[in-house]
């Protein structure tokens, strides 16, 4: 049997990886940035659990191509995810770290 706190890392790990794995290689440009940074945070804040979230992409990162736009990069994504489950909560995030996409925990509580 887990108990809460250990659950609510296992939601934020599961929460950080599949939006990981969902947004990676969509078409971005700076204008519409704002627009999937807010689509990233309205979707998983529907799930279980998801106390917060908040979602940046670095803007410094996109690079238009000849018809105008990116496409999201691991390493462009800077998220914090709060999960809470019980009385337990967990603060994990996913930065660049040394030109990688690296998701952790911040910290976890009761």
């Amino acid at each position: 049997m887990i108990n809460d706190s250990e659950r609510a890392a296992f939601e934020a790990g599961i929460k950080l990886g599949a939006l990981y794995h969902q947004w990676v290689g969509t078409p971005v440009s700076i204008e519409t940035a704002e627009y999937i940074e807010a689509a990233i945070e309205n979707s998983v804040k529907l799930q279980p659990g998801v106390k917060k979230i908040t979602a940046r992409i670095d803007r410094s990162l996109i690079q238009p191509n000849s018809y105008g736009y990116s496409e999201i990069a691991g390493t462009m994504l800077d998220i914090v995810v709060e999960t809470e489950i019980g009385g337990a909560n967990c603060k994990a995030k996913l930065k660049k770290v040394d030109d990688y996409p690296l998701m952790e925990i911040i910290e976890i509580g009761r």
